[in-house]
């Protein structure tokens, strides 16, 4: 077991506001939101879209909240995030393949095909704003 990595205040605000937008998102997926999240359930999922909906939207009340408030566990609730925006990225892909509206602001290829690259950004945020990658690091150069 390795020794809890510090994160400087900047980390910190960053994890904060990723956990409150997290929240945000997750409530969204279960009120106001839940249809333009359905059209990014791929078609071939072979689940309700709006199970698939609910589902992610507890798991990112969940992350966010985890994020937040359990601090000695905040790198792995990092590398969770990272692996849950991995996970749903096929859907992003999807929205655009199908060329799929949702959210207002995604109603265009091109505006469809940016969003995809925000995805990356998001990984890269969890990571580093919960010190994943200097526990990372760290691990690496102690084998």
């Amino acid at each position: 077991m390795s020794k809890t990595i510090e994160t400087t205040l900047i980390q910190n605000i960053f994890r904060i506001l990723l956990a409150f937008f997290m929240v945000y998102a997750g409530f969204s997926h279960l009120t106001f939101n839940r249809v333009d999240f359905q059209a990014q359930v791929p078609d071939w999922l072979p689940l309700s879209k709006d199970s698939v909906v609910v589902l992610s939207g507890i798991v990112e009340m969940a992350l966010g909240l985890g994020l937040a408030f359990w601090k000695k566990e905040r790198v792995v609730f990092g590398w969770a995030l990272a692996l849950f925006f991995i996970l749903v990225f096929p859907g992003n892909i999807a929205q655009y393949l199908d060329q799929k509206d949702a959210f207002g602001a995604l109603n265009s290829d091109k505006a469809r095909l940016i969003r995809l690259f925000f995805q990356p950004v998001l990984i890269a945020w969890a990571l580093w704003s919960t010190g994943a990658f200097k526990d990372w690091r760290t691990r690496k150069t102690e084998d």
